[in-house]
This record gives structure tokens, C-alpha cells and sequence, in this order.
């Protein structure tokens, strides 16, 4: 009885002995971090490493991510190595393997000060908080982006182990997503960008992917989508088929014409026609049937608008918002005329506001401005307008100047004359270069007789086709197609010219843009 009381107690303290040390294996190595003092200019952080298991450990590292900005002036008792925001400490070449039990200490002075805590930290490439290892993902590789003015597009190869990744932008982290892309948007335009990305498990954050580095498009962005676009107009002067346009001319694209308040801050065609079930929407579809595509022109000199009814920038955005999602676009053009938007600066800044936040929205979107001018260039709301979008951050990728019902005399030289001066402005603006300038700007005539009974004939527009065509121009419109009709003395009415030509003249004109 004695020897199996004896063997019982034997087994047992086995038992307690491998329980035991699972239970101080299963502390695992840890690492904490303290701010131990912060006086505004720089700040001290302390680490302590603890061996929680029962063998000693001949060595650790421990890496910390800083915030964008913070790094490291003076580290003791660690030897210290930085890459980027990553900070990596490891044991002091006099230090000898850290027991069992016990805890290592280590101090290091930052700059600036203010500082907020760490973006992350590992331990001999597993999680802080337990493990000190661990079975973490690798470094995925493949990294790649490409860019619009306003984000940039990631993508990268799949880290093995890995059921999340973490994104760092210039060395602080941005996004944690679950799958192998991110779009990291509202960026500053014409800015390089430096990123890495790592992945993440149970047992902790894995090591950084190589760094790459993405430059956002030059000013407002994406100036990609050449548009040689003249406007028509489903409400109004006879509209003619589209499609029998395109068929005839060559033209890919239309400015739709005009977005207003059907009532408070809702969009409709003329303000009286819905997004959906209206000739406007059968007129998009048909076009894009034959291979084309529209932009719609929201607002214009006349009409209930929506920039005075939106009472905010965000409710104008998701009324802007509203027509997007409807046909899906590509871009969107503001026609920011009169006395209620234009000669408004409110309003100005409330469509400005509206459209930053439909490109955070929307990335890639192409977003247009289209306002009058002097013969020299933009006026005093112009220059404001082009002032505002800069000191906004709107990233506006197209103004478009509308050189006509100023009393031209030669309308080819006071177009040129006009787009001259907006290039000047936006270039003291934006410090863009004369190429980059022209780039982001456009022209919208007027064919035939003008309002104040300016002469555009088909010979002068090809000139001015030419002409904006060889200087980089994005944009080229006239008002309108449904205008493209001869009528020699006619006047200026709804449905044709007012001038002798062939029928699409112009149109045909514009496509060669």
C-alpha cells in the first residue's frame, strides 16, 4: 500500500511538474512599451522584454512602428537600427542570455514630441503581447500600384499563413485589409508616396513587404479621358437621334445637358425629367449602345440649380452623387453660371466642397468645371473660383472656359486670347508648366451665331480645333448639336445655326479633336 501510495505521489508531481511548465511556457516572451515622459519637443519610451518560459533566451528583437514624423535621437542599453517608421532594438553586445523568469529594460529619447503611441510592435517577428515568435506570415511580395491625381491602387501576392495585411503610407499605417489590394485615397495630387505592406495572424504582424513608391497625378488628376464632347439636349431644339449622329460625324461623346432641382436638393434632367425612364436615360443608353458615352452637365445660366438648394457640401455631393450611381460615369461637369453660383461665393465654395468629396468617393472620376471669361482670360469669379478649388483641395481636373457672348468681334483670336489667360492663372496657381496647364483646360463655343450675335462659322471652329488640339487641351464642346443645322439668317434659335452649313458640320469638326 505504501509503494503505491509512493508511486501515485510520484506521478503526480510529474504531472504538476509538466503542467507547470506549459503553463510558464504558455506566458510565452513579451515585450511592453511605456512613454515615460513627453515634454512637447521629444519624449522618452521604455521597453521591457520578459522571458515568461522556463529556458533562457539567447537573444530577442524587438521592432517598433512609428507614426508618420517620430523617430529616434538617443537609444541605452539596446543597439538600434531605423528603417523608415520602423525602429528595431536588440540586445547590447555585453548583454548575455536573458534567464528564465526575468526581464530586460531598455530606453530610447524621441522627436517630436506629442507623441501618440506606436503604430506597432514585434517581437522576434511575432506579437508583443505574447509568444516572442510564433508561426508569422512572411513579407508578401509582388507589391504594385498605379495611381489617379487623388489615390493609389495596391495590390500585392498573397503572404502564406496571412488572414489580414496592414498597409503602411510613408511608414504609418493606413488600412487593414483582409484580402490583397487597397486603395489608399484622398491624397495630395503630384506627391510621391512611399508604401510597404505586411501581413498579420494569430500569433502577430509578420516583416514589411519592400518599399515602393507611387506618384499621384499632376494637379486635379485624372486628365486621361480626352473628351471631344458638344453638348445636347433632350428637352429642347428638335433633338436629333444620337446614334444617327455618332453615325454620321464620328463623335464618341456628348455633354448632356442640363441637371437641375426638381425640388429642394433633388436631381432631374430640366429639373421636371427623372434620372431613370426618361428620354435622357434612353438617349445614354443608346449611346453607349453604339460605343460612345456621355457627360452631363449639371447646372447652367438658367433654371432652379442645385448648388443654391443643397443646403451643405455633403448633401450637394450626394445629390451629385445621385446621377453618378444612375449612369455609372466617368465624369461629371459643373456648369457654374449667373448670379446664383458663379457671382455666389458661397455657393462657389459649397460646389467646390461637394466635388472633393465626390472624388474621395468616387476615385478615378473626372470632375469639370465650366464657367464665362473675358477675351483675356478668366474674371474676377474665375480667378476666384480657380483660387478656391487650389486653397480646397478639390482637385478639379478640367476647367473649361466658355469664350463667347462677350462682344467678339474675331471669336478665334479672343478664344485663344481666353484660353492664354487661364493658362497664365493656373499655372501662378498650381505651378504646373505651360504643357501640364493646357492639360486641364478646355473650350465650350458656340456654333454658328452666338446670343449677342458673335460669328462662329465651320471654317473658324476647325481653327479653333486646331488649335487646342496641338496645344494639349482636354476638353472641347460647343452648345449644341441640336443647334448643328444650317439656317443661313435664321437668327439664333433652338434647332439650327443661323448660319449656311451641312447638317453635323461642326459635330463632324469636334471629332477630329
Amino acid at each position: 500500500m505504501k509503494r503505491i501510495t509512493l508511486a501515485i505521489a510520484a506521478v503526480t508531481a510529474v504531472v504538476v511538474a509538466l503542467l507547470t511548465a506549459q503553463a510558464a511556457n504558455a506566458a510565452g516572451v513579451t515585450a511592453s512599451f511605456t512613454k515615460v515622459s513627453d515634454w512637447g519637443s521629444g519624449f522618452e519610451g521604455k521597453v521591457t522584454v520578459t522571458n515568461g518560459t522556463t529556458s533562457s533566451l539567447s537573444t530577442w528583437s524587438v521592432a517598433l512602428d512609428f507614426p508618420s514624423g517620430y523617430t529616434v535621437s538617443t537609444t541605452w542599453d539596446a543597439t538600434h537600427t531605423g528603417s523608415g517608421q520602423t525602429h528595431t532594438f536588440t540586445p547590447p553586445s555585453w548583454a548575455g542570455p536573458l534567464a528564465p523568469g526575468a526581464t530586460v529594460t531598455f530606453g530610447f529619447n524621441g522627436s517630436p514630441g506629442n507623441f501618440p503611441g506606436l503604430a506597432a510592435c514585434r517581437l522576434n517577428g511575432g506579437s508583443c503581447a505574447g509568444g516572442g515568435g510564433g508561426t508569422v506570415p512572411g513579407a508578401p511580395t509582388g507589391l504594385s500600384g498605379t495611381s489617379s491625381a487623388s489615390s493609389v491602387s495596391l495590390t500585392w501576392s498573397a503572404a502564406s499563413g496571412a488572414t489580414s495585411y496592414n498597409v503602411y503610407r510613408n511608414g504609418a499605417k493606413v488600412g487593414s485589409p483582409t484580402g490583397t489590394s487597397y486603395t489608399d485615397s484622398g491624397l495630395a495630387a503630384n506627391t510621391t508616396y512611399s508604401y510597404q505592406v505586411s501581413g498579420s495572424n494569430s500569433a502577430g504582424e509578420g516583416a514589411k513587404s519592400s518599399s515602393i513608391s507611387v506618384k499621384t497625378g499632376t494637379g486635379g488628376g485624372n486628365t486621361g479621358t480626352k473628351q471631344a464632347a458638344p453638348y445636347l439636349y433632350m428637352g429642347w431644339g428638335d433633338p436629333p437621334s444620337p446614334t444617327a449622329v455618332m453615325n454620321a460625324t464620328g463623335i464618341k461623346w456628348f455633354t448632356m445637358a442640363f441637371i437641375l432641382s426638381s425640388g429642394g436638393c433633388n436631381p432631374a434632367w430640366d429639373g421636371s425629367r427623372p434620372l431613370q425612364g426618361s428620354a435622357d436615360a434612353t438617349a445614354i443608353a443608346q449611346i453607349r449602345a453604339a460605343g460612345g458615352d456621355i457627360v452631363p452637365s449639371i447646372g447652367g445660366w438658367s433654371g432652379n440649380k442645385l448648388g443654391p438648394n443643397c443646403s451643405t457640401p455633403e448633401a450637394l455631393a450626394g445629390a451629385y452623387q445621385q446621377v453618378i450611381n444612375a449612369y455609372g460615369l466617368k465624369a461629371i461637369d459643373i456648369d457654374i453660371e449667373n448670379s446664383d453660383e458663379f457671382e455666389n461665393e458661397a455657393v462657389q465654395d459649397r460646389i467646390l466642397n461637394a466635388l472633393k468629396i465626390v472624388k474621395q468617393n468616387n476615385p478615378g472620376i473626372q470632375t469639370i468645371l465650366t464657367f464665362g471669361t473675358s477675351t483675356t482670360g478668366p474674371t474676377y469669379y474665375g480667378n476666384r473660383l480657380i483660387d478656391r478649388s487650389k486653397e480646397l483641395g478639390a482637385n478639379i481636373d478640367i476647367f473649361t472656359l466658355m469664350p463667347f457672348d462677350f462682344g467678339s468681334s474675331n471669336i478665334y483670336n479672343d478664344t485663344v486670347g481666353a484660353s492664354q489667360g487661364l493658362n497664365n492663372k493656373l499655372k501662378a496657381t498650381f505651378g504646373w508648366s505651360t504643357a501640364e496647364a493646357y492639360a486641364h483646360q478646355g473650350i465650350s463655343g458656340m456654333n454658328g451665331l452666338s446670343d449677342q450675335q458673335e460669328m462662329t462659322t465651320t471654317a473658324t471652329w476647325q481653327n479653333i480645333t486646331n488649335w487646342a488640339k496641338s496645344n494639349g487641351l482636354s476638353r472641347l464642346a460647343f452648345w449644341s448639336v441640336n443647334r448643328d443645322r444650317g439656317c443661313a439668317g435664321g437668327g439664333v434659335v433652338s434647332n439650327c445655326s443661323g448660319i449656311a452649313q451641312g447638317d453635323w458640320d461642326f459635330t463632324r469638326i469636334t471629332a477630329g479633336f
